[in-house]
């Protein structure tokens, strides 16, 4: 892991690669630095500073196996992301981190692991798939089950067009609403989890999207027998600092950018069910 600068809340400058739109409202930012490469685990995230702009959180959603260049995957909802999505190669990026706890991909080796993802919530799941199939052989089945809000709103289709090619992989598509030719499954991704093919009694799962979707997803998940300490949400809400120290991100107990954004469900699962906390 790459020492960070002597002051946490100094960025380290970050030159824009290449600029990929990968929806109408949602694109990638390959980054590199003269600073050499960025290692990071599956999971973790990074306060970008886009200058004039300002300072957001962002999961990484590129690959752990290869930390010459940083990827973010960010949807533009706000002044600061808006202008990110401007930038273009050659432009410089402030990036501090990376912080927070990661996917806990290495203490699920033996089992079968289950990755429930909802819109968005796909790009911080990405580096946990690019790591589990660099260690496909350490896991039993495999199942990948991701909803998006149409057909036009599913993110990084062509990778998972081919992680569905693969024959020791599972991928389970769904949309909201139907448009186009589309001819796949219809309804909230939750539905998949009764699909899927793995053993419940044997199973690591990692959940990541809109809070009542990944509610919706554990209740699923616990119904075909999933024991809630093998549950693992992120719970990307409110980061500010990316320290802990400014209090903003604080859920009960708990700071999420520092004792998160991936939790075990036991941890949080009291705070969980409280709607709107």
């Amino acid at each position: 892991m790459i020492a960070l600068p002597a002051d946490p809340m100094l960025p380290r400058l970050f030159d824009v690669l290449k600029v990929k739109r990968e929806l109408a409202d949602t694109f990638t930012l390959e980054l590199k630095s003269d600073g050499g490469g960025f290692g990071f685990q599956a999971g973790q995230f990074n306060m970008l500073y886009a200058f004039g702009a300002g300072e957001v959180p962002i999961s990484i959603s590129g690959d752990p196996g290869k930390p010459g260049t940083l990827v973010h995957t960010i949807r533009a909802v706000g002044a600061v992301t808006e202008a990110m999505g401007r930038l273009k190669p050659g432009d410089t990026l402030g990036v501090r981190g990376p912080y927070g706890t990661p996917w806990p991909v290495e203490q699920a080796f033996g089992d079968d692991l289950v990755i429930v993802a909802g819109g968005v919530g796909l790009a911080p799941l990405r580096p946990a798939i690019y790591q589990a199939l660099a260690n496909r052989e350490k896991f039993g089945r495999v199942s990948i089950l991701y909803g998006a809000r149409s057909p036009e709103d599913i993110l990084f289709r062509k990778e998972l067009e081919q992680w569905r090619g693969r024959f020791d992989l599972e991928v389970l598509v769904t949309v909201d609403r139907v448009s186009g030719n589309w001819g796949g499954n219809v309804g909230v991704v939750t539905k998949l989890v009764a699909k899927a093919g793995f053993d419940p009694m044997d199973t690591t799962a990692f959940v990541c999207g809109p809070e009542v979707m990944m509610r919706f997803a554990v209740d699923s998940l616990e119904k075909r027998g999933v024991s809630t300490d093998k549950i693992h949400v992120s719970m990307e809400r409110n980061m500010k600092c990316g320290l802990g120290v400014c209090g903003h991100c604080q859920w009960g107990p708990h700071f999420v950018c520092r004792d998160g954004p991936v939790f075990h469900f036991d941890e949080i699962a009291g705070l969980f069910s409280v709607r709107e906390l």
